[in-house]
């Protein structure tokens, strides 16, 4: 059941929405099909999510750790380099014809049932 602000119910009471990461996975495709050798293999997209996720760690580190980034480096943004994952990410799912959208909502949804009482809740 979609409503018009593409919300749906979720049966703990939350909402959930419908094709956000969908439509993040359609725009990679369109760009990546302008290209002639189209999609890298898997094993080639997952190492390249590994080197961006390796980027975003650093920048974390340069930001809220003890290593400051030397004078002669270009100051990165956590946020672009959150995208590039996002991007890459887009790719591998893509390559393999996934659905990440209905991935992470089974993500959520094992983390409702199996962790419900693993921490201690917010007062309301």
């Amino acid at each position: 059941m979609t409503s018009s602000n593409n919300k749906t119910p979720h049966a703990r009471g939350l909402f959930c929405y419908n094709a956000f990461v969908k439509e993040h996975q359609k725009q990679v495709d369109e760009w990546i099909q302008q290209c002639k050798i189209g999609y890298f293999k898997p094993l080639e997209i997952m190492v390249r999510l590994t080197e961006e996720t390796g980027e975003l760690a650093r920048e974390i580190n340069h930001h809220f750790g003890p290593k400051q980034k030397k004078d002669s480096e270009d100051k990165q943004d956590i946020e672009a380099e959150a995208a590039d994952i996002i991007f890459t990410l887009c790719c591998l799912a893509n390559s393999l014809d996934l659905d990440l959208d209905r991935g992470f909502q089974k993500a959520m949804d094992k983390c409702y049932r199996r962790d419900k009482d693993r921490w201690e809740k917010k007062q309301k």
